[in-house]
C-alpha cells in the first residue's frame, strides 16, 4: 500500500511522518511538500512533489490532482496530514478523493503505526 504524506514548513511535525516511513510496511511513499519547505532525508521507495501552496484552494487541488494522477497501484492509500496546514490538507485529500483514490488515515503513535478510521 502507498502512504502520502503532506511534508509541511512546520518541521517540529517531521518525527511523526518519519516514524510512518521507518515503522510501516509501504510499497511506495509519495511526500508532498511545499515549495518553501525545508529538505527531507528520502529513501528508494519515496517520491517527492513540489506544489505552490501560497496558491488559492481549488487552483492547489488541481495542481496536486495532475501531479498525483497514475501514482497509486491500489483502490485506497493511507494518508498522514500530521504536518501542513489545513488548507493544504483539504487540498491534499479533495484530489486524492477525486482521482478517485480512497483514503485510510495512518498515525504513528506510541503503539506503533495506527489506522485512524
Amino acid at each position: 500500500m502507498e502512504l502520502v504524506a503532506f511534508l509541511g514548513e512546520d518541521s517540529e511535525n517531521w518525527g511523526q511522518i518519519t516514524g510512518l516511513i521507518n515503522r510501516g510496511n509501504w510499497d511506495k511513499i509519495i511526500l508532498v511538500k511545499n515549495t518553501q519547505t525545508k529538505s527531507f532525508p528520502i529513501n528508494e521507495k519515496t517520491e517527492l512533489i513540489t506544489v505552490e501552496s501560497s496558491k488559492k484552494l481549488l487552483e492547489l487541488k488541481k495542481e496536486l490532482m495532475q501531479k498525483l494522477k497514475g501514482k497509486f497501484s491500489e483502490f485506497e492509500a493511507c494518508v498522514s496530514i500530521a504536518s501542513g496546514t489545513g488548507k493544504e490538507h483539504m487540498a491534499l485529500l479533495s484530489a486524492l478523493l477525486s482521482l478517485p483514490v480512497g483514503i485510510r488515515l495512518v498515525a504513528f503513535t506510541k503503539n506503533g503505526v495506527e489506522f485512524v478510521n
